[in-house]
């Protein structure tokens, strides 16, 4: 049945299925999510913060970086996702050049309009027709104008909102198929962030710089080329203050990238810290920890104020500095104007309008400058989210001729080494063999890799050495969707969703009629306690189940593993968070439900197995004993003082 192998002990706790020790177990590993390496005091701050996880071990979050890794090619993939809106393009392309040229006629219209006036002998003489006429030329062009930016401004909206509708459907994929190692080693608070908060700054810098930067570089182009038709002389002059202007854009940037990247980890980081407190709220509040928890969460808080107010300051300064430069670019081209105007070169219209053109000219790059931040955050959070969409998915290989309905159930592990990290090994030449319909319980302390088992059966990892066969074929050749499809696992935290009874069950077969909902509810002892409530299987669960017992959860659950009616059945501690009342009738439900089935069962209470077939006695990642209930006594080995630990005084 199983072979027993001494080996040096190997302290720790196991990860629950589905889990993993985090990277902070593995002193080599210092990348979460592909972010910048910090140093080791921006480590140590950062372990410090992030505390421990509610799977067992610290959070896995960003790190803070000084900007972001590859800021190019993010703009790409961003294109890309924007570049799925073609005509949207289109209509922005085109109301962005007819905006941006009448926006350009305004100041010759003006301009001309000025020069209908004209002194002469002390007596000004106004050209009415003519003054009429480019009065409502302009009119007609300030009215054009607004309606095509309203126009640009829904297209603008539209195309933002497809984009990031593509995005978080691809992101929301991307995540259910993520191999359980990812959501073990990064914060779930984080991800979350990612799908909103990262998202929303990309749809609010798409929806407000997308057509302001196309406007800015025609702009650029077109203010430029008509000071050149007015008096190029006037054009080399608006040019003097353009380096300054580019030259302090740059230096401020400097200042601005580093704060407004950080923001978003630590908006990350936050998320983070808010999610593990409101899923282990009354962990908090059993321990006393509200406090505690409160001043964790206003240091990073309070860091977040620092880094926000240093963002916001630096981003504020860019458009003042601008428009310091502006002005003065605006006096030396008013002085030199005024000086070609009195030489006579240019009329007092044209001055005008070369005026409005030098704004024009300038116009652009402050525009590009105070966009700087939006466009850096929302880089910064396109980074976030490609690093998540580029992670690889859960290889599921395997041989297509396998099928759920012809697995039996026939289990062995052979030869089995395994670490979750190279530094830890957790099992050593692990060996079992388990028959169809036979029922196996793993007991041994915490930390000894019964629940390793699992996640190895299960492929949630996979061996570094030997081989698992279910009916003599390697789990590797099987698919990972028809291996898990043959099994289901029952835990001692039960998942359940915000949604009917009925629901909740038919999770375990989609397609499951009303009629096999009750009869899986029936062998699962749960019909009676259903059928009490005022709304019977359309009574609708609150979030995890809290509106019910946790006894009643576990029926549920229960109830939907018989009705997707498994090959092989994992029951992980279901029964050690109840009473002994609730106890006896999850046994029954579980005897009812280990019917015919091969069942692996982990346990503390021993009281559940004395009727395994064999019972295998774990400790430091190898098996210590193993056989029934009746042989480990009278061994009078490690079952022996466990049994001993749990039931002496209470035999009868």
């Amino acid at each position: 049945m199983a072979e027993v192998k001494n080996t040096p002990e190997m302290p720790g706790k196991m990860p629950l299925p589905g889990q993993m020790p985090p990277p902070g177990m593995d002193p080599k590993n210092k990348k979460h999510g592909g972010e910048k390496e910090m140093s080791a005091e921006e480590l140590r701050n950062l372990a410090k913060r992030n505390g421990a996880n509610m799977n067992g071990g610290p959070r896995g979050g960003p790190m803070i970086r000084e900007k972001p890794k590859n800021a190019k090619a993010t703009i790409r993939k961003l294109l890309k996702y924007i570049g799925r809106s073609k005509y949207l393009i289109l209509v922005i392309l085109l109301t962005t050049i007819l905006t941006t040229v009448l926006n350009l006629l305004g100041p010759m219209l003006q301009g001309k309009a000025i020069d209908t006036m004209r002194l002469s002998e002390s007596r000004l003489h106004v050209d009415f027709d003519s003054l009429i006429h480019y009065l409502v030329l302009l009119g007609v062009v300030y009215i054009a104008n607004s309606l095509i930016t309203m126009v640009q401004g829904v297209a603008a909206a539209k195309i933002s909102q497809t984009t990031v509708y593509i995005m978080r459907k691809d992101l929301f994929r991307k995540i259910s198929y993520l191999p359980i190692q990812y959501t073990d080693t990064h914060a779930h608070g984080d991800i979350m962030s990612r799908m909103t908060n990262d998202v929303d700054n990309i749809s609010n810098t798409i929806s407000q710089s997308i057509s302001s930067l196309i406007s800015s570089v025609l702009t650029l182009i077109g203010a430029f080329s008509m000071l050149i038709y007015y008096d190029w002389r006037m054009a080399l002059i608006a040019l003097i203050t353009i380096p300054l202007t580019i030259i302090v854009s740059m230096n401020l940037s400097k200042f601005m990238r580093k704060y407004f990247v950080k923001k978003q980890v630590l908006l990350g980081q936050m998320n983070a810290q808010v999610e593990e407190m409101v899923t282990g709220y009354k962990t908090v509040v059993a321990y006393g920890k509200e406090q505690d928890a409160c001043e964790e969460f206003a240091k990073i808080s309070e860091e977040f104020r620092k880094c926000s107010i240093r963002a916001n300051v630096w981003g504020g300064v860019m458009g003042p500095a601008n428009n310091i430069i502006n002005n003065m670019n605006y006096l030396i081209v008013a002085a030199s104007g005024a000086y070609f105007a009195m030489t006579g070169v240019i009329s007092v219209g044209d001055i005008q309008a070369i005026l409005q053109y030098s704004r024009q000219l300038s116009m652009p790059i402050n525009q590009i400058a105070n966009q700087y931040a939006n466009i850096l955050t929302a880089i910064a959070g396109a980074e976030r989210v490609f690093t998540i969409l580029e992670s690889p998915d859960e290889i599921d290989e395997g041989r297509s001729d396998i099928k759920v309905e012809n697995i039996q159930g026939n289990i062995e592990f052979s030869h089995i080494d395994f670490s979750y990290n190279p530094e830890k090994q957790i099992l050593f030449d692990f060996n079992l063999d388990v028959q169809k319909g036979q029922k196996i319980a793993l007991v041994g302390a915490t930390g000894s890799g019964k629940t390793t088992v699992v996640n190895l059966l299960t492929r949630f990892y996979d061996v570094d050495k030997g081989e698992i066969r279910l009916d003599d074929i390697n789990i590797n050749d099987i698919p990972k969707n028809t291996l898990r499809s043959a099994i289901a696992i029952v835990l001692q935290d039960t998942v359940l969703f915000q949604d009917t009874i009925a629901n909740n069950i038919r999770y375990g077969k989609l397609d499951a009629t009303d009629e096999e909902i009750r009869q899986a509810a029936e062998t699962a002892k749960a019909r009676e306690f259903i059928e009490r409530l005022p709304e019977g299987y359309e009574t609708v669960l609150t979030e995890g189940g809290s509106n019910l017992s946790q006894g009643q959860r576990q029926l549920l659950a229960i109830a939907r593993a018989v009705l997707a009616d498994p090959k092989i059945l994992i029951l992980d501690e279901a029964t050690s968070s109840v009473d002994t009342r609730t106890e006896m009738h999850i046994q029954q439900a579980m005897v009812a439900l280990m019917k015919n089935r091969t069942s692996l069962i982990i346990a503390h209470r021993l009281s559940t197995i004395r009727d395994a077939n064999a019972i295998i006695v774990m400790k430091d990642g190898t098996i210590m004993e193993s056989g029934n209930h009746d042989e480990l006594l009278d061994k009078k080995g490690v079952y022996y003082d466990l049994y001993q630990n749990q039931f002496a005084g209470f035999e009868t």
